[in-house]
């Protein structure tokens, strides 16, 4: 079983979000470069992953497509990854302020 929460924010830019979540879990985010997500950033947690991204993604078409268009009203995503329910990180996330936990989906 893997669970996967998705989290937005306009209130945040990518790098603000990186640096207020670096900051509340101690996490160091590597920048990584994607043909198809763009720039994002990527942190390993104990039991899994976290990213954060521009949910626009710039396309060859001069118009960005929406990583998560079902969530427009937010800029940037913060995406998890934990094999099982990781209610602690949940909590912790649900603290940094102008970030919606907007979906979960287990698998």
């Amino acid at each position: 079983m893997t669970d996967h929460h998705t989290y937005g924010t306009s209130t945040h830019t990518a790098d603000e979000l990186v640096q207020l979540v670096s900051d509340r879990l101690g996490l160091v985010f590597t920048e990584r470069d994607s043909d198809y997500r763009g720039v994002y950033h990527l942190a390993g947690i104990p039991n899994g992953q976290i990213e954060i991204q521009p949910n626009p993604i710039p396309v060859d078409d001069d118009e960005d497509d929406l990583y998560a268009p079902e969530h427009p009203a937010a800029q940037v995503l913060l995406l998890t990854t934990t094999p099982t329910p990781d209610p602690a990180l949940r909590t912790r996330l649900d603290s940094v302020e102008g970030l919606t936990h907007l979906n979960h989906e287990t698998a």
